[in-house]
């Protein structure tokens, strides 16, 4: 499944993704906070196991391509099918099993190139990518999260569209070896119209991300 707009390619992540996702991931500067890998090896684990949690059905990992040049990574992941009383229902009460689309999932694991942070090309990624979660797969929420230190990726996740939910604390480790506290948001279904407008009309404005 390859997701495309004028500004950004995703592509389904590959082990032949690793050597430009390693030199996409070279420039440490604003990695801090963020589980970004910094050499080939752990590049090559980063993308093993993404393929290892897409073959469970656990997420969709994606390349980010900018003009044929892979400047970083997103996908979407922590996929769920709910447990309904009485059998498994869409939103609008169609029918559903355990091999359609999730009910809730969340986007993450997104991280780009220093040249391609404050441009275009995440606003775009996460449109891509919520239209085929709202739209396509028609899933009641869309979850993100970040690191609470992490402002930079809480304006970026707030300009989205993305409902401030509370901090769960003592949540995991952070990318720095602490124990983190996360930033919870989430986009739900009946958000989904003015949020796919507004992202929209950013991307239609010059030099908005």
């Amino acid at each position: 499944m390859i997701l495309q707009n004028a500004f950004v390619r995703l592509e389904p992540l590959t082990l032949a993704h690793v050597d430009a996702l390693q030199e996409a991931a070279r420039d440490r500067s604003t990695f801090g906070l963020a589980p970004v890998p910094s050499d080939r090896a752990e590049m090559l684990a980063y993308v093993s196991d993404a393929l290892a949690d897409q073959a469970a059905r656990r997420a969709v990992p994606f390349a980010v391509v900018r003009a044929e040049e892979v400047v970083g990574s997103i996908r979407l992941m922590n996929l769920e099918w709910w447990r309904w009383p009485g059998g498994r229902t869409l939103v609008d009460g169609d029918p559903r099993g355990p091999d359609d689309p999730p009910d809730v999932v969340e986007i993450g694991h997104g991280w780009l190139h220093p040249s391609a942070q404050r441009t275009a090309v995440f606003t775009a990624s996460a449109l891509l990518l919520l239209v085929q979660s709202f739209d396509i797969w028609r899933v009641h929420r869309v979850t993100l999260k970040t690191d609470v230190r992490n402002q930079r990726s809480r304006t970026a996740i707030g300009r989205l569209g993305g409902h401030f939910e509370g901090i769960l604390r003592a949540h995991m480790p952070s990318a720095d070896g602490r124990i983190r506290d996360t930033a919870m948001f989430s986009i739900v279904r009946g958000e989904w119209p003015a949020v796919r407008s507004r992202l929209e009309s950013f991307l239609a404005t010059p030099h908005t991300g």
